[in-house]
């Protein structure tokens, strides 16, 4: 059995994991996935970070999961909690002394982003609509609960000016979604070689697997897991 950790991303709701979680606890998981701060302006990640560490407890070996924003946690919670393996899903990757909100501009991502509208036929300029950058490929069945209370995410953590952490040395997985509106698959895959040196995993979804192919999802990260060593 392991101790799966679920961070969700912007909205910091636990409830993007609603399909993942009862899968790994059917296979004999503790799964942990926490609410964090998003819509409270006097918390930034420090603060999303201590949620976290006092959800986990005392509890060793956690396969980490971390959705979009979440990964901006990462390198602030391994020193805190015993993470086994990291696994980052469409995930931002901070660079060593970067500041969080600098993190757009720094890899391109707006380019990127108006590339691939534009190349796909959208309306780059177009006003933001959940439902063309992230919902696009969900589920209609799913579509109504996912919805359901969907919370706002405050900008605190990108206007505070903290320096991120060097990324731990802790094993790192990353699984890039190929139909990503946000954060499209050729720029990630850059961003991945270049911040991880890692080659990334690859998974045919939009921005939020979870929703989209939550059983994929969740035998990804299975095999992940099967593929550590038995001991550290």
């Amino acid at each position: 059995m392991a101790t799966y950790v679920l961070l969700p991303g912007a909205g910091g709701d636990a409830a993007y994991w609603q399909f993942v979680t009862p899968r790994l606890r059917a296979r004999g998981h503790e799964v942990i996935a926490p609410d964090l701060p998003s819509d409270d302006d006097a918390a930034g990640l420090r603060e999303y970070a201590d949620v976290v560490v006092d959800a986990v407890g005392d509890r060793s070996d956690v396969i980490l999961v971390a959705q979009s924003m979440a990964g901006l946690l990462v390198p602030l919670l391994c020193p805190r909690i015993d993470v086994r393996l990291a696994v980052l899903v469409a995930a931002m990757i901070p660079a060593e002394g970067e500041v969080p909100g600098d993190w757009w501009s720094n890899t391109g991502q707006e380019a990127a982003r108006r590339t691939l509208d534009i190349r796909e036929g959208r309306d780059p300029d177009a006003e933001f609509d959940p439902m063309v950058t992230f919902l696009h490929d969900v589920p209609a069945d799913v579509l109504a609960v996912a919805l359901d209370g969907a919370r706002q995410q405050s900008n605190t953590p990108f206007e505070q000016t903290i320096p991120m952490p060097a990324w731990p040395d802790v094993p790192t997985r990353f699984l890039l979604a190929r139909s990503d509106r946000l954060f499209p698959a050729d720029f990630m895959r850059r961003v991945v070689r270049e911040r991880l040196g890692i080659e990334p995993d690859e998974i045919d979804s939009g921005h939020l697997p979870a929703l989209a192919c939550p059983s994929e999802l969740v035998d990804r990260f299975e095999r992940f897991r099967a593929a550590l060593p038995r001991s550290r």
